[in-house]
């Protein structure tokens, strides 16, 4: 772990999770869909969801009213009955709750905080409070799954968040997977189950030998919107790092892709880590084109950087693609290019206190 993070205290049967509204109000949209996800988390976890003041409210109000996001945000942080928080769904513009945020709340409760996508932006202030938190499933997009929560991702929120042995080897789904759209605004389509592709694996792109480092990342669109600012990771956050990169349902193309990884390199940041981690690409992009986007990581990584050595996996299990892996933000990870193996050494949540 990097050594300045705290880690939550971990889950258990019984304990109070709550939901916030960080970004787009899909809740109040689609209610039905907020509560199939509600729903499934209490049932396969054992817990007991509650909503925060305006996590129910109107799309159009929490677009005008990204204060009361954050509000929100922190009453959940400051309530000592709830244990953790997750995130309803994404959006585009969780960057506006930013000076709204109260570092010290985080730093002085520390807790569970999941979420993807948009949720990057919040998932910056947590590491910039030292707080561990985790890139993974949302309330309506996960575990709200249609037909039922897929198994791989309910495996991975048991094995991160409800213990505090080390996470271990993650393996590749190998049960399909999916990214058919199937329209929210249809209650029925709740129950049927949605198309899968077959599963290919992962993709060892590139890398020699064994590394470790911890674990930053999130939404490769959502990142590039943060530089500049305050929630950037300082210089010496990148020191070692294992950077998770993964796109958006918006597919954005591997041209762009390129461009920003020429900036990671621009501000010495690829030279730094130890090594990188690509989601299978979001939105309706043929896995026939997933080869584009391994050709210019490829390009810069290793013609235009020379990092020969530096791991690199692709095609994973993580982000904008279903099912999804757990990522804990600054927890130690080991890539083994010899024996192609990706594993989480440590734990990333701790025993909860008597």
């Amino acid at each position: 772990m990097k050594a300045d993070m705290m880690k939550p205290k971990k889950l258990q049967r019984g304990d109070k999770v709550a939901t916030v509204s960080l970004s787009w109000g899909g809740p109040g949209a689609f209610p039905h869909r907020y509560e199939a996800g509600k729903r499934q988390l209490q049932d396969e976890f054992g817990v007991t969801v509650v909503e925060m003041p305006h996590t129910l409210r109107d799309a159009s109000w929490l677009q005008h009213n990204p204060q009361a996001r954050a509000d929100d945000l922190m009453q959940a942080f400051a309530d000592s009955s709830i244990k953790a928080i997750i995130s309803t769904i994404g959006g585009d513009d969780s960057i506006r709750i930013l000076p709204f945020l109260d570092l010290d709340v985080l730093r002085s409760n520390p807790k569970i905080f999941m979420g993807y996508s948009d949720t990057t932006v919040t998932h910056m202030a947590c590491v910039k409070a030292g707080l561990v938190s985790f890139y993974g499933p949302s309330i309506m997009a996960g575990f709200a799954e249609n037909g039922g929560m897929f198994s791989y991702m309910v495996d991975s929120v048991h094995k991160t968040l409800f213990s505090s042995a080390p996470i271990g080897s993650i393996a590749p789904n190998t049960e399909g997977w999916t990214v058919e759209l199937l329209d929210w605004a249809e209650p029925e389509n709740q129950t049927r189950k949605r198309k899968l592709t077959p599963a290919t694996g992962w993709k060892f792109l590139q890398g020699n030998g064994s590394h470790r480092g911890h674990l930053i990342g999130g939404c490769f669109e959502v990142l590039d919107w943060l530089r500049g600012t305050d929630f950037w990771p300082a210089p010496e956050m990148w020191q070692g790092t294992i950077l998770f990169l993964e796109t958006s349902e918006g597919a954005p193309p591997p041209t762009a892709v390129l461009r920003g990884l020429r900036t990671y390199a621009a501000m010495g940041i690829l030279k730094e880590l130890s090594g990188i981690l690509f989601g299978r690409p979001g939105g309706q992009v043929q896995p026939e084109q997933f080869d584009e986007y391994d050709k210019v990581i490829s390009q810069v990584v290793l013609e235009e950087q020379g990092l020969a050595d530096l791991p690199v996996i692709t095609h994973m299990d993580f982000g904008h693609t279903d099912p999804m892996f757990v990522l804990p933000y600054g927890i130690q990870a080991e890539i083994d290019c010899d024996t192609q193996q990706f594993t989480i050494i440590e734990s990333a949540v701790g025993e909860t206190r008597k």
